[in-house]
């Protein structure tokens, strides 16, 4: 086995469009496994999101990545390995910014979502991950994390397709080296503390199970993806990928023609 350990991103890679995930992938997930690879998702969602998704897969134990590489939580305890976020000003900071332009915007701490808007692409977006927001109502997002002191981890804005990305270059502008602006899909821009990129997870896991980054392979479709598969040693990006991230890595199957399971068969036959 080339790649001993098998990192992949969920929505737009593992997970098809009607959020469901196929017998295909299922299977070569469960025979990469049974072989003695190490299989972990690597998702910008948030661990109560994304926990209960591993079932579906078969996942018991092993570690799991959310919320883009700043958090790994051993997956039967839900211990935390790794528990990184902003300092408050700096996400006080950002908050500032999203919500003097008018935006959508959620803050994330490490169980909770707070969100400044109770619309259709809200409830939309709670369909999809399988969580419920706070609302926050009569004050802004700034406020409540600073009256609550709250350690926030992620913070997310709602946008069109169209919108993404001009506020991610408008946002890299506005705040500097010392931030991670990326997106997660059309119509999400994500920020993060700098350093905390899925690449972090590629580092931590290949320390962890103490095995390096060139028997380390990694697939997505996103742009948040990008350091991630940049990092490791098998490259591999779904059909269906942006192009930044296909320019880099060995393109397999869309989501929809199960990617994952091929390149699976990749990293255990080479």
């Amino acid at each position: 086995m080339k790649y001993r350990i098998f990192l992949s991103d969920f929505d737009g890679t593992l997970v098809r469009a009607d959020g469901t995930i196929s017998q295909t992938n299922k299977n070569a997930i469960a025979a990469y496994r049974a072989a003695g690879g190490v299989f972990a998702v690597c998702t910008g969602r948030m661990l109560a999101s994304i926990l209960p998704r591993l079932k579906e897969l078969g996942i018991e134990d092993g570690l799991v990545v959310a919320y883009q590489g700043a958090t790994i939580a051993d997956v039967r305890t839900g211990a935390l390995l790794k528990n990184d976020g902003f300092e408050q000003a700096d996400a006080l900071r950002i908050l500032d910014l999203l919500e003097d332009d008018g935006h959508h915007a959620h803050v994330y701490t490490v169980q909770d979502v707070y969100c400044n808007r109770d619309d259709d692409a809200l409830r939309a977006y709670e369909r999809v991950c399988g969580v419920k927001a706070r609302i926050v109502r009569g004050e802004r997002l700034s406020a409540r994390v600073k009256r609550e002191r709250m350690r926030v981890v992620k913070i997310l804005a709602m946008v069109e397709p169209d919108a993404r990305r001009p506020l991610m270059e408008k946002l890299k502008k506005a705040l500097g080296d010392g931030f991670y602006v990326t997106t997660s899909s059309d119509c999400l821009v994500e920020v993060m503390p700098a350093g905390q990129s899925k690449a972090a997870a590629v580092d931590f896991l290949s320390a962890y199970y103490h095995v390096p980054r060139a028997e380390i392979a990694a697939i997505g479709d996103q742009l948040n993806d990008v350091p991630m598969v940049a990092r490791a040693g098998g490259r591999f990006a779904v059909g269906n990928a942006e192009p930044e991230l296909k320019a880099i890595a060995r393109v397999v199957s869309s989501v929809e023609e199960d990617g994952v399971a091929e390149a699976l068969q990749i990293a255990a036959g080479e």
